[in-house]
């Protein structure tokens, strides 16, 4: 298998790509690789090619990396102390603001729905097939 890639290329943030997911997500210290990266460069691309949406795309990322991060915890050796719940609660946030956002974000319309011909139109209840009736023209009445 061959070692997982961490690449991060700044002028490539508006392509919609893992770069630009990267920049979203702050996780651009790709020199030190998986030990500063939260995911590598094949699975944000996995995640953006499955997922149409981008703000699904990222809600995924999100939820891959707090799955990730779930079970460090917090130590405390002498002095020194790393309180890795804190950015495991900043990563909770930042999913529960966009999840949020996306389970209350309006259908986006297809446009070409939009512009078609109207579904109502005159002589839209004619029988055309039928000819009518010897009272009337042929076309269905609604009942009075």
């Amino acid at each position: 298998m061959a070692q997982p890639a961490y690449t991060y290329d700044p002028t490539k943030i508006a392509q919609g790509g893992k770069d630009q997911m990267r920049f979203e997500l702050g996780d651009t210290m790709v020199e030190g690789g998986a030990d500063t990266c939260a995911l590598s460069d094949a699975e944000y691309t996995a995640i953006i090619e499955a997922t149409p949406r981008w703000k699904k795309a990222k809600l995924r990322c999100i939820e891959s990396i707090l799955f990730r991060f779930s079970y460090e915890v917090d130590t405390r050796v002498g002095a020194l102390s790393l309180s890795l719940s804190q950015r495991l609660e900043a990563w909770r946030r930042l999913r529960d603001e966009l999840k949020a956002e996306v389970e209350t974000a309006a259908p986006v319309a297809n446009p070409q729905a939009i512009g078609g011909p109207h579904y109502f139109h005159t002589g839209m209840m004619e029988n055309r097939r039928g000819g009518g009736t010897e009272e009337g023209p042929a076309h269905v009445s609604p009942h009075r």
